[in-house]
Order: structure tokens, then C-alpha cells, then sequence
């Protein structure tokens, strides 16, 4: 285990946890390499979402009320 690693505590339900473990089995990858990669991509996503969030920030905000008198006045409702 690389010594830039931290030990922690994670409390799963057991059929999560022996999926990993099955999945480290038939792979190369330790369960803390599994636990590690699906942290990160959580992460990845969001970044991704917050850089969305940021490029739309100018956006005209629309109330649920205007949205509904559109679909209304669409024919829509």
C-alpha cells in the first residue's frame, strides 16, 4: 500500500462489500483500489457538474409559475 494513503473507517452493506471483494478476486485491483477509483469518479462528476453550474450562472433564472403559464398557454396543460 503506498504510504501516501490514509487507513479509514468505511461501514458498507455487505452485499457491496462482497461485490468488491469478489471483483478485486477476478481482477488486479486491491478493494482499496476499487473504493479509491469509485471516490474519484464520484468526484469527477462533481466537478463536471459544478463547472455546468458555473458556465450557467448569467442564465436568466425562470420561476416554476412562468413554466407553467407557458405549458398553459402552449396548450400544453
Amino acid at each position: 500500500m503506498d504510504s501516501a494513503n490514509k487507513r479509514v473507517t468505511v461501514y458498507l452493506k455487505p452485499e457491496f462489500l462482497r461485490a468488491l471483494k469478489v471483483k478485486a478476486a477476478e481482477t488486479e485491483y486491491s478493494v482499496s483500489d476499487l473504493v479509491n477509483s469509485a471516490v474519484k469518479h464520484a468526484l469527477l462528476e462533481d466537478a463536471a457538474d459544478l463547472e455546468a453550474f458555473e458556465k450557467r450562472s448569467g442564465d436568466a433564472l425562470v420561476s416554476f409559475a412562468d413554466v407553467v403559464k407557458k405549458l398553459r398557454r402552449d396548450g400544453k396543460l
